[in-house]
């Protein structure tokens, strides 16, 4: 089962540490920092699954960094959970409409952050929580690693079905070479782009049928989507 990836940007030391510590314990690969111009840096370098992201930050501040994570394609789907010691209702909205999924106002317990981005992911990831992902015609177990189109089993290599997988986690988003490598092979692998390719035909010939559509898209000077049909 993938390890969900989490950004954390926060400029208390101590709740960054506690929060970082909690969530490691829980399983989550979790990326710190407690400044926004990292934070984006960080972001664009390795796509994380959620961010969590305090209002009042180090450079530039946590409402702008939700704006710009927003505002660019390879972001503009992650969920973003904001902490806040700001409690007016305008504030709430304001980083409501900027972007955010979520909002927790300081202070908070740990497991209620906790609880929080488990909800938000598996909504987002449900492989995450062993739940079946279906994408159209396609069912993916990932307790059983079954893969099914239309009812009929599908034989997958193990590339191949870890691909299928990661796509179906987030439908229509489109992901580079890059961030496929980052995603599938993870982020020590030593393979080329090109192998990516190679992958990709493979998975589009063992998902296809007569008659169906490819689910697979190709997007030029980009990366690759599965699409919802």
């Amino acid at each position: 089962m993938s390890v969900a990836s989490l950004l954390l940007v926060e400029d208390d030391p101590a709740l960054s540490e506690l929060l970082e510590f909690r969530f490691s314990r829980e399983g989550y690969r979790v990326r710190a920092t407690d400044d926004g111009d990292d934070a984006l840096m960080l972001a664009t370098e390795e796509l994380p699954d959620l961010v969590i992201l305090d209002w009042m930050i180090n450079g530039t501040s946590g409402i702008e960094v939700c704006r710009r994570l927003r505002r660019e394609k390879a972001t503009a789907h992650v969920p973003i959970i904001m902490l806040t010691a700001r409690e007016a209702e305008d504030d709430r909205i304001r980083g409501l409409e900027t972007g955010a999924d979520d909002y927790v106002t300081k202070p908070f317990s740990p497991r209620e952050l906790l609880a929080r981005v488990s909800a938000v992911m598996r909504r987002i990831r449900p492989a995450l929580a062993g739940e079946v992902i279906e994408v159209g015609d396609i069912k993916l177990d990932p307790v059983a690693h079954r893969v099914e189109r239309a009812g009929k089993p599908l034989q997958l290599g193990p590339t191949e079905y870890r691909l299928l997988k990661f796509f179906m986690e987030s439908p229509d988003r489109v992901f580079s070479r890059g961030q496929l490598l980052d995603g599938v092979w993870g982020t020590e692998s030593d393979i080329e782009l090109r192998t990516v390719d190679v992958h990709i035909r493979r998975l589009r010939k063992a998902i296809q049928m007569d008659g169906a559509p490819d689910l697979v898209r190709t997007v030029r000077s980009a990366g690759y989507a599965f699409e919802t049909p």
